[in-house]
């Protein structure tokens, strides 16, 4: 029997290089790895286009088309992008913030309110800071250039939140150098960090701060999912159980080759200790894949996306994702 033909598209994560190498292989697929490093190129492409039969996704997107109910796709539980983003809050010192509720009726720059970086900052400092959020404007744009964040249409919100373009000749980074907006959150850290004077991280003990928060809710916020087109999971069913084996046999051999202690392969001097410290912090496995692990943490992005006004109800996690046993 010939091998199913499907192309995938991901960025260039270690735990996606077995696939991409073909060194796993999903039993009855022929698979064909493009890489795309740019996660906002890769969503515009997906919805403009048919181009691949499966690949990364924002999961915030994900969720918001489904409950519109125009999602062109369905989801496996297998999360290419985790992230935890205390860290990538910055502010200006001269805006005064000092403390996360000094946001409050401030102008924070945002490369896309609905993204999920945005969606996860927001919904942490409410829950964990008591932050009210209801009076910030929340400046849209590119980072690290004038003019906006790609080309998305998400749904629209529920309810209107303050949101004002960025029209300027300015990117989000050099309004926030000139002290124009006070603070900026998302998936980038603005450019000039780490050189400009007034630059500085609002969580400077971040990593501790994530550990005590991973610690407290189990919670290691989910970027992205992977998608599969439709039309292709409903003339072959099978393939979301063949993908997903295929995608948890890849992030094991990553996981593997990342301990590995005969020759270091990253370029970081404290990789070691690192993974001791990220072991006893979050198991064996700090990148679980499937639906149960990581529910909790599905349930609170639903939470927060309802909370914004992002979606009119809470869908289940079967609403979301497509069977991977069998």
């Amino acid at each position: 029997m010939d091998r199913l033909k499907l192309t995938f598209a991901c960025g260039a994560y270690d735990r996606i290089a077995p696939l991409a190498s073909g060194k796993v292989q999903p039993e009855g697929i022929d698979l064909t790895v493009a890489t795309v490093d740019d996660p906002r190129e890769l969503f515009d492409r997906l919805m403009r286009s048919e181009e691949f039969d499966a690949a990364e996704m924002s999961s915030s997107e994900h969720i918001a088309m489904t409950c519109a109910g125009d999602n062109p796709y369905v989801a496996i539980p297998v999360f290419p992008s985790k992230v935890f983003r205390h860290g990538f809050i910055v502010v200006n010192k001269r805006s005064g913030i000092r403390s996360p509720k000094d946001l409050a009726g401030k102008r924070i720059g945002v490369p896309l309110y609905t993204m999920s970086a945005a969606l996860w900052t927001r919904g942490m400092l409410e829950d964990e800071y008591g932050v009210d959020l209801s009076g910030v404007t929340w400046v849209q744009g590119a980072m690290e250039k004038a003019g906006s964040h790609g080309s998305p249409n998400p749904p629209p919100l529920l309810r209107p939140a303050r949101i004002e373009i960025n029209h300027s000749s300015s990117s989000l980074s050099e309004l926030l150098q000139r002290g124009e907006i006070d603070a900026t959150l998302g998936a980038l850290m603005p450019d000039g960090y780490g050189e400009h004077p007034d630059l500085v991280r609002l969580f400077p003990d971040f990593r501790e701060v994530e550990k005590d928060y991973y610690r407290r809710t189990g919670i290691h916020p989910i970027m992205h999912l992977v998608v599969i087109r439709k039309s292709v999971h409903a003339a072959n069913p099978w393939i979301a159980r063949s993908l997903y084996r295929a995608f948890e046999e890849a992030k094991a051999q990553a996981w593997k080759a990342v301990q590995y202690t005969g020759a270091q392969k990253y370029m970081l001097p404290w990789l070691y200790a690192d993974l001791d410290e990220i072991r006893l912090t979050m198991g064996a496995d700090p990148w679980p894949y499937g639906l149960e692990a990581n529910r909790a943490t599905l349930e609170k992005a639903v939470e927060y996306m309802h909370r914004d006004a992002m979606i009119a109800y809470k869908p289940t996690m079967e609403e979301l994702f497509v069977s991977v046993e069998g």
